[in-house]
């Protein structure tokens, strides 16, 4: 791909990201939704392999989906309604019907089944902007029209997500449906504070992308996308590989770490919402995401596990690593004293 198409596709997933995240029109925000789709597509396909190919197609039929869904929701509310802001949407229908379209954005359960397909398919780069910047304007239209939705709904869907991200996840050797399925439990803790705390969604969501960036920037720069060929990297980046074990902990959410944050303050929000049973529940659902989270820490530490492999030991390089990994996976790691400012500023 020339650069002149990369620059015309980044520009374009800008322009619709940012046309849906400031608008106040539905048809408006579905355009946006559009461009990006139709910007990320070239991006997906462009090693021209047949699972590629695949993936692109699966993506482009998802979406569209999705986007239909969403607009015939917006269609029934200005019906019944006689208006067309996305804040203003009243009706129950199309309430439960928009709520179905963003979880098809998304990659909610019980709409997840297209997300690690999708990214098996595509390159580590592109599959680091379907699980960040992709995820941004469905999010925000999810964050603006939250005072309207079910929250009994969204707590069972994000209960099913946190579960299932969990549950399938845990057989799986390639690192990006891993990280799919990762993105579908951190998707669930998302979705259980919405109607709650919409901007501890939104730190969430930060977080989220702010790790995820790091893991796949890692994995990009090692050159791995197997957990047996994340066995014999450490010989070639040892401190990259440390780094990338240390992340891969924050991403479970332990304690000492940022990703422990998010997890904190949304049980601490559920539990003055009087829902202790849903956070007690979310709580021990995100164990069976750490089992696999533990795995690949495993596999990234300068220790090799004790079977044999296949693969050839590669060879210690002395290749810089670039400073915007350096610089994330500090963030990644190490926020979390400032935590007693977030509740002051959110």
């Amino acid at each position: 791909m020339t650069p002149q198409a990369k620059l015309v596709f980044s520009l374009s997933l800008t322009l619709g990201t940012t046309i849906t995240i400031s608008s106040n029109h539905w048809v408006m925000a579905w355009a946006g939704l559009e461009i990006n789709t139709l910007a990320i597509l070239p991006l997906i396909a462009k090693s021209h392999h047949p699972r590629a190919i695949e993936a692109a197609t699966k993506y482009f039929l998802t979406q569209a989906t999705a986007s239909a869904l969403l607009l015939f929701s917006a269609m029934m509310n200005a019906w019944y309604t006689g208006q067309w802001d996305i804040t203003q949407l009243t009706h129950p229908a199309a309430c439960l019907i928009l709520t179905s379209a963003i979880a098809m954005k998304l990659g909610l359960a019980p709409f997840h089944f297209w997300f690690p397909e999708v990214l098996q398919g595509s390159p580590l780069t592109t599959a680091l902007l379907l699980s960040t910047i992709m995820k941004f304007p469905p999010i925000t239209l999810l964050l603006m029209t939250s005072p309207s939705l079910n929250p009994t709904l969204l707590t069972y869907m994000a209960i099913l997500s946190t579960a299932l991200g969990g549950w399938m996840g845990l057989n799986q050797t390639q690192i990006r449906k891993i990280l799919a399925f990762s993105s579908i439990s951190h998707l669930g803790w998302m979705a259980i504070i919405v109607c709650y705390n919409p901007k501890l969604t939104l730190l969430n969501f930060y977080l989220y992308s702010l790790i995820t960036a790091t893991v796949f920037l890692a994995l990009n720069t090692i050159k791995t996308s197997k957990l047996s060929t994340l066995m014999t990297t450490w010989t070639k980046t040892p401190a990259l590989s440390t780094m990338l074990l240390l992340t891969l902990l924050s991403l479970a959410g332990l304690p000492p770490f940022t990703g422990f944050l998010p997890k904190w303050l949304i049980i601490q929000e559920l539990t003055k919402q009087s829902m202790a049973v849903a956070a007690t529940t979310i709580s021990l659902l995100s164990l069976l995401s750490l089992f696999f989270y533990l795995r690949l820490a495993y596999c990234a530490t300068i220790t090799l596990p004790p079977h044999t492999t296949n693969h050839m030991k590669q060879w210690h390089t002395n290749s810089p690593t670039r400073s915007a990994i350096a610089i994330l996976t500090t963030t990644s790691i190490m926020l979390l004293p400032i935590s007693p400012l977030i509740p002051t500023t959110i």
